[in-house]
């Protein structure tokens, strides 16, 4: 997936030395990164169909509504009429087209969290970068 980071990275050369609260949240980006990579992959897959549910739709305006039509049930083909095909492909449109508008907040929900986790482990670790040049205010301040 694209723009998420390797949590690898903070592995290599600190194997053994990661405190466990670092290592769970390592663990935790490793857990989205692959849960980012499902969403990737469910949402490809709505989008590939809603592509060719919303083709078949615009096909359907070109046909006479007479001519006779079959449709897909499992393994058969069974015969449709015009009115039945339109009403299941715009049913199907509107279907996927919340499916994909679903998966596209929960790839957003889970790239936030990534980033946040992320944030959390390069401030456990050191690699923080912020704080001014004092550093922050440091353990047990507050």
């Amino acid at each position: 997936m694209q723009g998420f980071f390797s949590p690898d990275h903070y592995l290599r050369g600190m194997q053994g030395n990661l405190p466990p609260e670092a290592q769970e949240k390592l663990e935790q980006l490793q857990d989205l990164q692959e849960t980012a990579q499902e969403v990737a992959v469910q949402k490809e897959e709505a989008e590939t169909q809603l592509s060719e549910s919303q083709t078949a739709l615009d096909e359907l305006e070109d046909i006479d509504e007479d001519t006779v039509m079959y449709r897909e049930v499992g393994e058969l083909l069974v015969e449709t009429d015009y009115d039945e095909a339109e009403d299941d492909l715009e049913e199907t449109v509107n279907d996927l087209e919340i499916r994909v508008e679903t998966l596209d907040k929960q790839e957003e929900r889970v790239q936030e969290q990534f980033e946040e986790l992320q944030e959390e482990l390069q401030e456990m670790l050191g690699g923080g970068g912020g704080g001014g040049p004092m550093g922050g205010m440091g353990p047990g301040g507050a």
